[in-house]
């Protein structure tokens, strides 16, 4: 099953500061049908208007990976952690038995991103954050892992506690991409830039996707294109 969800479909919330389209039901925006798609809980796609940002709040047993598309988010926390990750970069943090964190965005153009939440397997551990620059130019025309359940088997990919993956991918226009996964697993992937065909379905940039039941997903660039996955029980 390959399921298109038009853009224009998302949930939207405006603050002036914050204009934020939502894949999945999150703050006032309620959808049945649209509550997570397996272990995947929360997909935001936001614009962060220039010095701006979330003030500190409070979260506890979920992985959240932050990945910047453009600009720049500066994250503090209340384990001392304070870092600026710039765009095609990638932070995560495991929420555990409770941190406090503030994401700002501290420069003089907005900044957007994907705030991705998956559940974890284990909860009420000690929290964590980590960050991780990613040469763009390694994922031309192929998948690089971001993120992974406890790292994989990469100690360059961002340790998550959940039976999950997040990757990336840079298509040239006309270029074709494959992932197989097993069918059993819950795929969604979005293309922030460029329109795409995966198994010949069209999609528009920023288009949500999901995918289930499948034992291979062909992805092709109409445009240069940018795609996010994220791999999930």
């Amino acid at each position: 099953m390959i399921d298109i969800r038009p853009f224009a479909t998302l949930g939207h919330a405006d603050h002036g500061w914050l204009d934020a389209r939502h894949h999945f039901s999150f703050g006032t925006y309620r959808d049945p049908a649209r509550m997570g798609w397996g272990a995947i809980r929360v997909w935001n796609d936001d614009t962060i208007a220039a010095v701006s940002g979330f003030p500190p709040h409070s979260h506890d047993n979920m992985e959240i990976v932050t990945f910047v598309r453009s600009g720049a988010i500066t994250h503090e926390d209340s384990l001392g952690n304070r870092s600026r990750t710039a765009a095609g970069d990638v932070q995560v943090m495991s929420a555990g038995n409770g941190i406090t964190h503030a994401e700002w965005n501290r420069e003089s153009e907005a900044t957007t991103l994907f705030q991705i939440w998956i559940l974890p397997d284990r909860s009420g551990e000690q929290p964590s954050w980590g960050q991780r620059e990613f040469r763009q130019g390694d994922r031309a025309g192929r998948w690089v892992t971001l993120a992974a359940g406890d790292g994989g088997d990469d100690s360059e990919v961002l340790p998550i506690r959940a039976n999950a993956k997040v990757l990336a991918a840079r298509l040239s226009a006309g270029a074709t991409l494959t992932y197989a996964p097993d069918p059993v697993r819950h795929l969604y992937l979005v293309a922030p830039t460029g329109r795409i065909t995966i198994n010949d379905r069209p999609a528009q940039p920023r288009d949500g996707i999901a995918v289930t039941g499948e034992t291979k997903v062909a992805i092709v660039a109409q445009d240069d294109a940018e795609i996010v996955l994220v791999d999930a029980k």
